[in-house]
């Protein structure tokens, strides 16, 4: 049987397993934050801060690593990136400038770069060793 491009959307359960974990990670490390901090000057930080980014990327690696190694580069680029897009525009909507949009964009150019290239380095590095006989 002869596959198109799109074959893996026949079979979406890594890729949706994979969005539901970046939803789940996204809610984790960011979800919760939600106030800017004000310093003494007057200027304004956040409402995130670096080490709360920092732990949302290295959990993102866990589900990407398991998609791209199982040989589903696919579902780990369009999972996370599904993921990664709709926490950020829901987290974010209730900005009243609608640049959350733009932000939202950001966050998906951003993620698709860095899970393509990501997936495609575990997926060239991963080998599955087959027993040998013996």
């Amino acid at each position: 049987m002869r596959q198109g491009p799109l074959h893996f959307l026949t079979k979406p359960s890594p890729t949706l397993a994979v969005a539901a974990l970046s939803l789940t990670a996204w809610s984790a490390w960011l979800g919760w934050d939600q106030h800017r901090d004000i310093h003494p000057d007057g200027t304004t930080t956040g409402p995130y801060e670096p080490w709360q980014v920092i732990g949302l990327v290295l959990t993102l690696l866990v589900p990407v690593y398991w998609a791209a190694s199982r040989r589903h580069p696919r579902s780990a680029v369009l999972g996370t990136t599904t993921g990664m897009t709709l926490a950020a525009a829901y987290d974010w909507s209730d900005d009243a400038s609608g640049l959350f949009i733009l932000g939202a964009t950001m966050v998906m150019l951003g993620t698709l770069a860095t899970t393509t290239a990501a997936s495609a380095l575990i997926a060239t590095c991963s080998t599955r060793r087959t027993p040998s006989a013996a």
